[in-house]
């Protein structure tokens, strides 16, 4: 059960039961259509409709800074995170729907389901940013070889808004208690390729803060 701070200093607990991730979540359909490209390009089979709610086991969840993983072959998307506590208020994480890219090619459900899913130790009210939401920005660096590097950059505005995908997903603008929801990513700078240090970020221009978390991976042996 992960531990999360407020903006005031607080910590706050929030028993995720229920864990989601909205695939192919951009508002540009010709954006949509260019993740599903780049994701073509290793294999993955284009989705039956978009966006798409994968249900994930909720104890996938973590705020780790080091994951493990199988193989060398998986990487990280930076998303919003929403998340509903037991009152049903909603709070904004920024995390990483990281994932297996070679189970990914014969399966998206089942490659969503091998890895952890990290997001930050720290939150926000969504109350605080949803009248500004689309001027937040997503970013994401990887760090390959000893070489930090860009990896992922754009505003919110560009992926569907939370209160749409809450909407289309619960019928509702709203998650039920103890839910979390990934809310979408952007394309990758240079392609999908796996990093062993990911760091992501949420920035509010407005406020003048960021959600940081990063994390690194040790890759397991694969052995038959």
């Amino acid at each position: 059960m992960p531990t999360f701070r407020t903006p005031e200093g607080g910590s706050l607990e929030i028993v995720v039961e229920q864990l989601v991730i909205a695939g192919w979540a951009a508002r540009d359909l010709e954006a949509v259509e260019v993740h599903i490209r780049e994701l073509e390009e290793i294999g993955v089979p284009r989705p039956s409709s978009v966006p798409l709610f994968y249900r994930v086991a909720a104890d996938c969840l973590t705020t780790a800074a080091r994951l493990q993983v199988l193989g060398g072959e998986s990487s990280g998307e930076v998303e919003a995170v929403l998340l509903a506590d037991a009152d049903g208020s909603l709070w904004v994480g920024v995390g990483s729907d990281h994932t297996d890219r070679k189970v990914e090619a014969y399966s998206v459900a089942v490659s969503k389901q091998l890895c952890p899913k990290p997001v930050s130790a720290e939150v926000w009210p969504f109350a605080e940013v949803a009248d500004h939401w689309d001027s937040l920005v997503l970013r994401s660096h990887v760090v390959i070889d000893g070489t930090r590097s860009l990896y992922q950059e754009g505003p919110v505005a560009g992926l569907l808004d939370p209160r749409d995908l809450m909407r289309r997903y619960g019928g509702a603008e709203r998650l039920e208690p103890g839910s979390a929801l990934f809310c979408g990513t952007l394309a990758a700078h240079g392609g999908v390729r796996p990093a062993p240090r990911f760091e992501m970020e949420l920035e509010d221009p407005v406020l003048g803060r960021s959600l940081r978390h990063a994390y690194d991976l040790e890759a397991l042996p694969v052995v038959a």
